[in-house]
C-alpha cells in the first residue's frame, strides 16, 4: 500500500504576508539604530567655534566627554565625578585599548576643568582624542 504516491500536494506560492512581516521588522531596527547613532548632544553645552574644523566621520562606539561650564563631566546623560569619570576611562581601556574620545566643552568652561580632563585621559592612556567644535555663523 503506497499512500504517499497518490496525494499531489499543490505548490504552495510565495508568501507574502510574512515578507511584509520582515521587511516592518527591519524598517523598525534601522530607525531604532539611527537614534542611537546620533551625536550626544548636551543641551546645556554651547561649543566653541572654529572656522578650520570639519566634521569628521563617527568611529563605532566612540566616547563622548561632555564638559559642563562648572566642570561637571556627562558621559551617556550620566554626571560623573573625577573619579567616576576615571573608574569608566580606566575600564575603557583595560577592554578597549585605541578607544577614540571626543571632548565637548562648553564656550565657557574654563580651561582648568578642560586639561583636568585631559589629564585623565592621560593617566588612563587614552590617546585618540578630538575636540568638538561648531562652524561660525555666516
Amino acid at each position: 500500500m503506497n499512500f504517499r504516491g497518490r496525494s499531489k500536494r499543490p505548490s504552495v506560492g510565495f508568501q507574502l504576508a510574512p515578507m511584509i512581516d520582515i521587511m516592518f521588522l527591519l524598517l523598525c531596527f534601522f530607525i531604532a539604530a539611527q537614534i542611537y547613532a546620533q551625536w550626544e548632544t548636551e543641551i546645556d553645552i554651547t561649543l566653541p567655534t572654529a572656522e578650520t574644523g570639519e566634521m569628521p566621520s563617527r568611529l563605532p562606539s566612540e566616547i563622548i566627554i561632555n564638559i559642563r561650564a562648572d566642570g561637571t563631566h556627562v558621559v551617556n546623560q550620566r554626571e560623573l565625578d573625577r573619579e567616576g569619570l576615571q573608574n569608566l576611562l580606566a575600564r575603557i581601556v583595560a577592554l578597549y585599548p585605541g578607544q577614540p574620545v571626543v571632548i565637548r566643552a562648553d564656550l565657557q568652561t574654563p580651561y582648568e576643568y578642560l586639561i583636568r580632563t585631559l589629564d585623565l585621559c592621560r593617566q588612563s592612556d587614552l590617546w585618540n582624542i578630538s575636540f568638538a567644535t561648531t562652524e561660525p555663523d555666516a
